[in-house]
């Protein structure tokens, strides 16, 4: 497994629809497997059932297709990778954004990453670069970044003021985020703004280290969390595709819905939405590609009977909006009379992870993978999140 191939996933349609649905969400963030180069901080067990079992000495079920009961998906750990370097970043510099406006930074004393996932912030941290961060959005959730100051509202509203506030010498960012008069009102105050490519999935990691590496001049840092990422995803996958059936027809038919419960709202994501990216690297089978299934577009009744998933992957707070596990299958009756539906095979992981593509790729793939394949060691977990979910149906969402 390795993030050089060409990337195949963008979140092109998910800005409008977390914008309209989804309030920031605090959660704690979490490292991929430390890699060559990589520290990172420790998880309690307890917390994270399973976590510190090698994949290969978990009790994998016999037949995950055949399981009962939800699970939830924990990093086994509660702090970023970040790789050792003694580069200082090269400035000034002139860099091209994606967006093909020239931009020179003079300064990376204050930087201000941004975007709807976190990612951004958490590929800036793990660089060794988080002393020089300044604020953050309302997704980037782990504890490092914790006390810094967010400059968005409502979710996920870029507020100009707030940002010039914090007077940063260069922000990092992609369009994910809104309003666009915002991104120019800070460009009109002489701000250097660096806009990345807003692609997320496994496969496109390195492309954007490389692009947040080249505005804060750091290429060597950059080279450095690579291969610290491929080599975690590298001890991730292995046992994981030792494990699972060599036949795709034989491993669990997966999907991945976006779903807030409190703004009735349902989405199936499909090819190029970053969740058959992450449905791949767990080595399930990505149904959505096999009904034709582009994008994030509203679900269908007959969409679900199409696919008929043997497991369904939902972000933790997305499910409590629906009152849990139930709450959803009572939701969305053509769900339930799924194989998914009937087993009650639903896969939760916070919001601020599940889909963050960065250097917690290889965590969350990790982790994603043992709720599916090794259910029981996670039965503490899931007990916890489904409790957490009744009578949260029309609760916050994030």
């Amino acid at each position: 497994m390795t993030m050089n191939r060409t990337p195949r996933a963008a979140l092109m349609a998910l800005a409008a629809l977390v914008s309209l649905t989804l309030t920031g969400c605090a959660t704690t963030g979490a490292a991929g497997q430390a890699g060559s180069g990589a520290t990172a901080g420790t998880a309690a067990e307890a917390e994270c059932p399973g976590a510190t079992t090698p994949f290969d000495e978990l009790q994998l079920a016999a037949d995950v297709r055949t399981v009962d009961g939800p699970s939830t998906a924990c990093l086994a750990d509660t702090g970023l990778p970040v790789i050792e370097s003694n580069e200082t970043s090269a400035v000034p510099l002139t860099v091209t954004g994606v967006d093909d406006v020239e931009v020179t930074v003079e300064s990376t004393e204050r930087i201000l990453p941004i975007d709807i996932t976190g990612t951004i912030a958490a590929t800036v941290f793990s660089l060794g670069l988080g002393d020089h961060v300044v604020g953050r959005d309302s997704s980037t959730g782990f504890p490092e970044a914790a006390d810094l100051p967010e400059v968005t509202q409502e979710g996920h509203t870029l507020s100009a003021e707030a940002v010039l506030s914090l007077d940063p010498t260069v922000v990092i960012t992609d369009t994910t985020l809104g309003p666009r008069d915002a991104l120019a009102q800070l460009r009109d105050a002489g701000i250097p703004v660096v806009i990345v490519t807003k692609e997320r999935s496994v496969e496109n990691i390195g492309e954007l280290v490389d692009q947040i590496a080249a505005a804060l001049g750091v290429p060597e840092r950059a080279e450095l969390l690579k291969s610290a990422i491929d080599a975690d995803l590298t001890a991730v996958t292995t046992p994981i595709e030792a494990s699972i059936p060599s036949d795709p027809a034989d491993r669990p038919r997966m999907i991945f819905l976006y779903v807030r419960g409190s703004a009735n709202v349902y989405y199936l994501f499909g090819e190029e939405s970053g969740a058959d990216s992450l449905i791949d690297a767990v080595g399930g089978f990505d149904v959505a590609g096999e009904i034709g299934w582009e994008g994030m577009r509203p679900v269908t009744a007959e969409a679900l009977v199409q696919a008929a998933p043997d497991v369904v992957l939902v972000m933790t707070e997305g499910l409590a909006s629906t009152g849990g596990v139930d709450g959803l299958l009572e939701r969305l009756p053509a769900l339930a009379a799924t194989p998914a539906g009937e087993h009650r095979r639903i896969v939760d992981m916070a919001d601020t992870e599940i889909l963050g593509f960065g250097p917690r790729t290889p965590a969350v793939v990790d982790a994603l993978a043992r709720a599916v394949y090794a259910p029981a060691t996670v039965a503490a977990a899931s007990d916890g999140a489904d409790d957490s979910a009744s009578g949260s149906a029309d609760g916050t969402d994030g």
